[in-house]
């Protein structure tokens, strides 16, 4: 009994050590936008480009310098206890999150992009039913139905009554990060601890990347001012986060993962008000209070079932 007990209390210990990740990841994936916003270029493919290159880089130099090029390049081709077919399909999710997000927000809104992000949980949770068998309790749906409530409450009214080819282009685009986030999520649980999934994000960045420099018709040199900020999303908004999200998401259900990260529409719209002067209307205060409420009754029905049993 002392050892069932032990167990549960590790298991619920590593749970909460998971959740305080993601949340981490969602406060440093938030300052995209309002970084953005004081950019002085604005070409969706300009931004992917160095963002997603900076992003490769500072992996490399990390992860390079602690197991060495050549390991490395051997971890990537063919990991330590196989499933080099799942790096490398984690590796593309995360390249197509970094690419059609910041191309979405160039062609679109950033309400239109954001309600489009806000199907990420169901997809999750889908997902993760079909390939991987995870059941997904009823207060997980609930708070998958009450978060998608409020993001849709948050953003109706700041949408944009034009739909011109340019703006549904963008939507549709904007359709590929939950998507991707989600199959990323799926991929990362099913790969669990043994394989060296701190090089998807790495991978991902360096696909990203390449595709702007191989198919972008624009020029990609920017400025100093923006260069800076540029590194500062690769690095800080980009790679520390994508590897924190890994070792989560490795412990939690892809639904709870992507449930957790509706958490960046939240801190956005904060960033937002304290960086960029963008006063949050009393709508987008409720749809970010429904949003809270389905995160923290998630997690806190979650702690207590656990330590009911």
């Amino acid at each position: 009994m002392d050892a069932v007990t032990e167990a549960q209390r590790a298991a619920a210990r590593t749970h909460r050590q998971a959740v305080a990740a993601m949340v981490v990841c969602t406060l440093l994936w938030s300052i995209a936008g309002v970084i953005t916003r004081h950019l002085h270029r604005h070409d969706g493919s300009v931004l992917v480009f160095w963002r997603s290159g900076f992003a490769a880089l500072s992996l490399l130099l990390v992860l390079g310098g602690r197991r060495g090029p050549a390991a490395l390049l051997r971890q990537a081709l063919a990991p330590a206890g196989g499933g080099a077919s799942l790096l490398w399909l984690s590796g593309l999710c995360w390249g197509v999150m970094y690419t059609a997000f910041m191309v979405a927000l160039s062609l679109t809104t950033v309400a239109q992009t954001l309600v489009a992000e806000s199907l990420g949980p169901l997809f999750a949770a889908l997902m993760g039913l079909l390939f991987l068998g995870v059941q997904v309790r009823a207060r997980t749906w609930a708070a998958i139905a009450v978060a998608m409530l409020g993001m849709a409450w948050m953003f109706w009214n700041n949408l944009h009554a034009s739909t011109g080819s340019r703006e549904v282009a963008g939507l549709l685009i904007g359709l590929f990060v939950p998507v991707a986030a989600a199959g990323n999520w799926v991929a990362l649980r099913h790969a669990g601890a043994r394989l060296p999934m701190q090089l998807a994000p790495m991978l991902g960045a360096g696909l990203s990347a390449a595709s702007m420099a191989l198919f972008s018709s624009a020029r990609l040199a920017v400025d100093a001012h923006d260069m800076a900020w540029l590194a500062v999303l690769g690095v800080f908004q980009l790679a520390l986060p994508g590897a924190f999200a890994v070792w989560a998401a490795q412990r939690l259900a892809p639904a709870e993962v992507a449930l957790l990260g509706l958490l960046e529409v939240v801190f956005g719209t904060l960033w937002a008000w304290l960086g960029a002067g963008e006063v949050p209307s009393g709508s987008t205060l409720l749809g970010g209070g429904l949003i809270l409420a389905a995160l923290v009754g998630n997690e806190l029905l979650a702690s207590a079932s656990t330590r009911s049993r």
